[in-house]
């Protein structure tokens, strides 16, 4: 039921990035990401901890947010999958920042972030980030609406 209640609530789509230790990209597809404060610019973003992405987050302190169009579907189904195959078209659609964060090519905003503090509550971690970088761009959004992905015209 809880699972339900919050399906009804739409949110954008974005894919999280990190850099595992070996130097590949990594990435997951969540929702639950939000500005936290414009003076610091700080965000955050709840990430489950049965998922590699915390632990690489927990380990290296730094994320990237990337909030995808409707031009990177693909992009994000890829993420959302639990089957990660080294896939070089899908990881050549991602540049460095200066930092080491992976920012998606033409995403609608991407943000370059440093942990400031983490919060464990239940079975996730909340992690805060001062955002170091931030690159914007024209385009359509994702929605995520009771389980489907909605394409706005």
């Amino acid at each position: 039921m809880f699972r339900s209640a919050w399906g009804n609530f739409a949110t954008g789509v974005s894919v999280i990035t990190t850099i595992e230790s070996n130097g590949e990209i990594h990435g997951m597809t969540a929702n639950g990401i939000a500005s936290v404060s414009l003076e610091p610019m700080l965000v955050m973003v709840a990430i489950g901890h049965s998922t590699n992405t915390h632990d690489i987050i927990k380990s290296s302190g730094k994320y990237g947010i990337n909030i995808l169009s409707d031009q990177h579907v693909d992009i994000g189904k890829h993420f959302a999958s639990s089957i990660k195959e080294f896939d070089p078209d899908i990881l050549a659609k991602f540049s460095l920042t200066t930092n080491g964060i992976p920012f998606l090519k033409g995403a609608l905003a991407s943000m370059d972030c440093r942990v400031v503090k983490q919060h464990t509550e239940g079975d996730h971690t909340i992690f805060i980030g001062e955002v170091l970088d931030v690159v914007v761009n024209e385009g359509q959004p994702i929605l995520f609406h009771k389980g489907k992905w909605i394409y706005l015209p």
